[in-house]
């Protein structure tokens, strides 16, 4: 292929076909959105309940977070949108790819941020709940006034980059086209024969939104730092 006909074909991918690329890096923003809040709120459910000790659940929780951190992201896609439905024939898994996709990302990312967060807590010093409880203050209140807003300092840095990462994971769930980025590469390249092409594009446009999440999540870093 000369240069001239692959600026050609990329000129005529993008001016009749931009839409395609605009649509799927909206619904990978819209899933990576999506698994990042609900992400967030499990991964602080599941430390809670194990952080109380709470017997059988607690184990629980524990378990299912090593078998999600233990397993591939794609097996896991694959129970929810073929397996679930099988078991729980007239459920929304039934007949809705996209949510069957959203809540298996939810639940892996909660998993991971679950211990993102139990990192992030273990690295307050102690002595900041032991003065607390000796001035009167219950557990809870410990944990949400005096340890939660120190540790969101170590966390936040990390939950950018579990973000960044989600927004890669996301590509998994074109096998089963939902109609993100990559799904909308696999459908040009299978109608207009110009896989090198969308291939790019679809590159540019996951570097352009990690490489600039990056940089927001350095700077995060760097202004957390300049606080201290």
């Amino acid at each position: 292929m000369t240069f001239e006909r692959f600026l050609s074909n990329m000129i005529k991918l993008l001016s009749k076909y931009y839409m395609n690329f605009v649509k799927g890096t909206g619904m990978t923003l819209l899933l990576s959105v999506i698994t990042v809040v609900f992400g967030l709120c499990i991964g602080v459910l599941l430390h809670l309940i194990r952080s109380q000790k709470l017997g059988p659940l607690s184990w629980l929780c524990s378990g299912y977070i090593e078998f999600v951190r233990g397993t591939p992201l794609l097996l896991q896609l694959t129970f929810f949108v073929f397996i679930l439905p099988m078991i729980f024939p007239g459920s929304i898994f039934k007949s809705n790819y996209f949510f069957s996709t959203a809540v298996a990302l939810c639940l892996n990312s909660g998993a991971y941020v679950s211990e993102i967060i139990r990192a992030g807590i273990q690295a307050v010093d102690k002595g900041q709940t032991e003065a607390a409880r000796s001035l009167g203050l219950n557990r809870a209140m410990t944990f949400f006034r005096i340890v939660m807003p120190q540790a969101i300092r170590n966390i936040l840095p990390a939950l950018g980059n579990e973000f960044i990462t989600v927004i890669k994971e996301t590509s998994l769930a074109s096998v089963f086209f939902v109609g993100d980025l990559m799904t909308q590469y696999k459908t040009l390249s299978g109608v207009l024969f110009l896989g090198l092409e969308s291939l790019i594009v679809m590159s540019l446009i996951y570097f352009f939104l990690t490489f600039t999440l990056s940089k927001l999540v350095a700077l995060l870093e760097r202004r957390l730092r300049a606080s201290d």
